[in-house]
C-alpha cells in the first residue's frame, strides 16, 4: 500500500507500483471501440502507461495532451492513457483534442489492471478510481521506469518516463552473438 495526497490529505492505493527491471503484470484494457488490448498485444514495442483517475479533471486532461506530444516522434512506442473513464467517454475527449499519438484504453470492464499496479484508491472521495502514476516498459514488457505521483492533483514527471524510454538500448542481433561467445 503506497500514501499519496489529494490536496494535501491522506489517501492510499491497493498496492505498490511494479519496480523496474521487472516484467510487467499481465493486463487487458477497453479500447475506445470496444475492443480489447493486452499486455500480449504489445510485445515488441515500447509502452508508456500513463495511469490517472478520470479524463474529467484539468490535470488529467493536461497530463494526456503533453504526453502526446512528446511522444510525436516515437514511432516505435505506444501511449497508452488507462483510467476507470468509459471508452465513450475516451473517445470524446481524443476527438474533440486532435489526440493522435494517445490510444485510450479503460479498466472499466477489467478492474485487474488497478490490482495488478496497485493504483486502484482504496480510500478517500475518489476512492475505486486510481492513482495518478507512469510507467514506462521495453519492449519485452521489462519495467523501465514507475513514478507514483505524490500529489493527486500535480501532473507526472513527463521527461522522466520519456527519457527511459529514449535511453533504453535497443540489443541488436550482433550484441545478443557476442555475449554468448
Amino acid at each position: 500500500m503506497a500514501t499519496l495526497t489529494l490536496n494535501g490529505n491522506p489517501i492510499h492505493t491497493c498496492g505498490e507500483l511494479p519496480l523496474p527491471g521487472h516484467a510487467t503484470p499481465p493486463f487487458t484494457l477497453t479500447r475506445t471501440d470496444l475492443s480489447e488490448v493486452s499486455s500480449v498485444d504489445l510485445e515488441g514495442k515500447r509502452v508508456v502507461l500513463s495511469i490517472f483517475p478520470s479524463l474529467d479533471t484539468a490535470t488529467c486532461a493536461q497530463s494526456m495532451l503533453t504526453f502526446n506530444a512528446l511522444t510525436a516522434d516515437l514511432s516505435d512506442t505506444v501511449l497508452l492513457c488507462v483510467s476507470m473513464d468509459l471508452p465513450f467517454a475516451q473517445n470524446l475527449f481524443c476527438g474533440t483534442q486532435g489526440l493522435e499519438r494517445a490510444e485510450p484504453a479503460s479498466a472499466f470492464r477489467h478492474p485487474e489492471f488497478g490490482q495488478a499496479f496497485g493504483v486502484t484508491l482504496v480510500d478517500g472521495p475518489m476512492r475505486g478510481l486510481f492513482a495518478r502514476a507512469v510507467v514506462s516498459l521495453d519492449e519485452n514488457g521489462t519495467v523501465l521506469h514507475t513514478e507514483l505521483v505524490p500529489e493527486l492533483t500535480r501532473e507526472p514527471d513527463y521527461e522522466l518516463a520519456i527519457h527511459a524510454i529514449r535511453n533504453h538500448h535497443h540489443p541488436c542481433p550482433e550484441d545478443a552473438l557476442e555475449t554468448t561467445e
